[in-house]
């Protein structure tokens, strides 16, 4: 039987990742976790590109950082121990891609999470960083209650952007049921 075609908001994800990341671009990570797209964002830039990636709980960049090296894609990588919400403090130049990966650290204190008023900043830092024709991808889960409320204010955020500005749509399951996750993917109009 084959693959399932349709699968998760991080699958959504990683497919728009590989159709817009090239060769020598710039990727943010705006949550880097344990690295998993750390990683492939540092496999789709190549050895020429770069990728900024945020995290503020240690743990989470050390875990990155090995995976990275045993990968041998550090060299590509700038790891930031801050918040997202100050992503614009570290990023020199417009990037192509900006992932967000929200919710708490797969293995770590469920009870840290991001929160919605950090996670707000950052994504409207990450909607004004974008190069024209870059991408947005925000993965949230609402299966807890400050991922339910960042949801909802992702919406009502997204839902406000006039189509001049931003593509944007929203990729959810509608019969999995509350709590599941949902990939929002905006792509910066090319002339704005």
């Amino acid at each position: 039987m084959p693959d399932p075609i349709l699968r998760s908001a991080r699958w959504v994800a990683a497919g728009y990742m590989a159709q817009v990341l090239r060769p020598g671009d710039l990727a943010v990570d705006a949550t880097m976790g344990n690295g998993h797209d750390t990683e492939r964002l540092a496999e789709l830039v190549g050895p020429k590109g770069r990728v900024i990636a945020f995290d503020i709980q240690a743990q989470a960049v050390e875990s990155t950082r090995a995976r990275l090296e045993a990968a041998g894609l550090l060299n590509r990588v700038t790891l930031v121990q801050d918040s997202h919400a100050n992503m614009a403090a570290h990023v020199d130049q417009p990037p192509r891609l900006i992932a967000f990966n929200l919710g708490f650290l797969p293995g770590g204190d469920k009870q840290v999470t991001t929160l919605l008023d950090s996670t707000l900043a950052a994504v409207r830092a990450a909607m004004e960083l974008l190069q024209p024709g870059g991408m947005l991808l925000v993965c949230s889960y609402p299966g807890h209650a400050e991922g339910q409320r960042e949801l909802d204010a992702l919406r009502d955020l997204f839902a406000a952007v006039p189509p001049q500005a931003f593509n944007i749509l929203e990729h959810r399951f509608l019969n999995a049921g509350p709590g599941a996750p949902v990939c929002f993917a905006a792509e910066k109009q090319m002339i704005f």
